[in-house]
């Protein structure tokens, strides 16, 4: 595979990712475009037979675009998947290839879709299908030892399941070499919920939720920016949280910010806007990578992560929302042992007694008024 020597093709995640895929990465020349020719012409004419069409194209130079190109751009980043993914079928595959035609046969009108079928005709076609377990070979993979009573810590944050880790609390992995007597857990950057520990008998995937997670309610996703920004938050006020849950009144005060949810598109600036919109996105992406169904994932597991939706703005600032009275909730009740009872209704007196009734004992008190002094 041939890459250019932007910042994702280098780094040990990614070569971790071609060592279990089995391929190897080509840096191309610097400067060369011709290394990875069919890819170049195939963004070139994308930005011909499509981009150059749409309002508020940009263009390769500025003398392309027009007076303001950000206010015609109307079309959201669904919008114009669907888009492409339309041209490619209807427009790009069929388009005939003219001069370009394939040597064992120039007369004839070939398309991609032509070729793609002679090819299969010829040599057949070889799919194969990666298990589920791909996914998660795919993520990060951290080498952390279990704490007897919090479980795991991954970039600041611990993750545990009583179920899933009881066995395996305070002792040390079989594995040998350079993290000798380490587990290994698996993150995804996108949605940092939860992590994923395997099994080291059944093989089988488990997700160890956020310890900071609330009881009840849903649990808005964050990535690791918005962990970086709690962290950072968290050591600037000086906190030093005896477990996760204080930091969860922190987070939801930075994804759900200041602002009322009714101005959330108007008063909140483009930078806020790009990273709420990056957030809902990834964690889109996130679950939509995520196995559907695997043996790993109990029925519970399973029927909690369906209810778990992609929000807009409103409402994923009134689920930060929700989710912080639910904790602060859970806090109130956790400290007074006995809920109070509540004060009786307005007039409750009135109804249970007679208000013109005098009481019994005012007769005695005017008896021992009137008495004469006894010294």
């Amino acid at each position: 595979m041939t890459t250019d020597h932007g910042a994702v093709y280098r780094n040990h995640h990614l070569v971790e990712v071609q060592r279990v895929l089995g391929c190897n990465i080509l840096p191309s020349r610097v400067l060369r475009p011709q290394d990875k020719a069919a890819c170049e012409r195939a963004f070139g004419t994308c930005r011909q037979l499509l981009f150059e069409l749409l309002t508020g194209y940009t263009g390769v130079d500025i003398a392309d675009r027009g007076a303001d190109p950000a206010a015609d751009a109307v079309l959201t980043v669904d919008e114009m998947e669907h888009l492409i993914a339309t041209w490619i079928v209807k427009i790009w595959q069929t388009r005939q290839l003219g001069e370009y035609a394939p040597s064992w046969d120039l007369d004839g009108v070939h398309s991609p879709n032509s070729l793609f079928a002679a090819s299969f005709a010829q040599a057949g076609l070889a799919m194969e299908i990666p298990s589920p377990e791909l996914f998660y070979e795919l993520l990060p993979s951290h080498y952390v030892r279990i704490d007897a009573r919090r479980g795991v810590k991954i970039r600041g944050l611990w993750y545990d399941d009583e179920k899933i880790l009881r066995d395996y609390r305070g002792q040390p992995s079989t594995r040998g070499g350079k993290h000798k007597g380490q587990w290994l857990i698996r993150r995804d950057p996108r949605d940092r919920r939860t992590v994923f520990f395997q099994d080291p008998i059944t093989h089988a995937w488990h997700p160890l939720a956020w310890t900071g997670q609330p009881a009840v309610g849903q649990m808005p996703a964050f990535g690791d920016a918005r962990v970086r920004d709690l962290l950072k938050k968290a050591a600037s006020c000086g906190m030093k949280p005896k477990s996760d849950t204080e930091l969860l009144p922190v987070l939801l005060e930075l994804i759900g910010s200041t602002i009322p949810v009714s101005q959330w598109p108007t008063q909140m600036n483009k930078s806020q806007r790009t990273e709420h919109a990056r957030e809902v996105a990834q964690a889109k992406a996130a679950k939509a990578d995520r196995p559907a169904t695997t043996p790993a994932e109990p029925e519970d597991a399973q029927a909690q992560e369906a209810v778990v939706t992609v929000l807009q703005w409103p409402q994923r600032a009134r689920q930060a929302q929700d989710s912080l009275d639910a904790e602060r909730r859970r806090r109130r009740e956790a400290t007074v042992s006995a809920a109070p009872k509540p004060p009786p209704t307005l007039g409750a007196g009135f109804r249970t007694r007679n208000v013109f009734a005098l009481p019994e004992d005012d007769d005695q008190e005017d008896a021992d008024a009137g008495a004469p002094n006894a010294g």
